[in-house]
């Protein structure tokens, strides 16, 4: 059964591999020691508009979204939120563990007044796009724009 919760220092190691070997097939080429992500997470932690959500089971981490909550002038003031990083590791995907981690971090995001969820994926395959619709996004309804620095 799959437990979810915030996402602590411990899990440095775990997320390591999610974010590394499962999250995309290009990893970062720096991706920083075990001592600087453990040392991120304790920063990130003990933030109260940051939320690194961790899919447990079994004792292992084995999925993870982030959500950041975004303070806002428009809308009523009400803020909105974005989704970043949403991964589970091969061996544990078809279970529903990303759809529970989303379904959490939109309770989250109502719980916190957000107004809409923003999510961006660099994912063309039709199955993502479908399974993120499957979760209450809309495509097409913005465009999106990307610029790297």
């Amino acid at each position: 059964m799959l437990q979810i919760r915030r996402a602590r220092p411990a899990d440095a190691a775990a997320l390591q591999e999610l974010y590394l070997c499962h999250l995309t097939q290009s990893p970062p080429e720096q991706p920083g020691t075990l001592g600087q992500w453990q040392g991120l997470l304790e920063r990130v932690s003990a933030r109260p508009d940051y939320f690194l959500l961790v899919g447990e089971e079994g004792g292992r981490v084995v999925s993870s979204v982030t959500l950041v909550l975004v303070e806002n002038l428009t809308h009523g003031m009400r803020p909105y939120a974005l989704i970043e990083n949403v991964v589970t590791h091969r061996d544990f995907r078809g279970k529903g563990h990303a759809s529970a981690l989303l379904q959490e971090a939109t309770r989250l995001a109502r719980e916190a007044g957000c107004y809409k969820i923003m999510l961006l994926t660099g994912s063309k395959q039709e199955s993502t796009l479908r399974f993120y619709e499957q979760n209450g996004f809309r495509r097409g309804e913005k465009t999106g724009f990307l610029k790297r620095l």
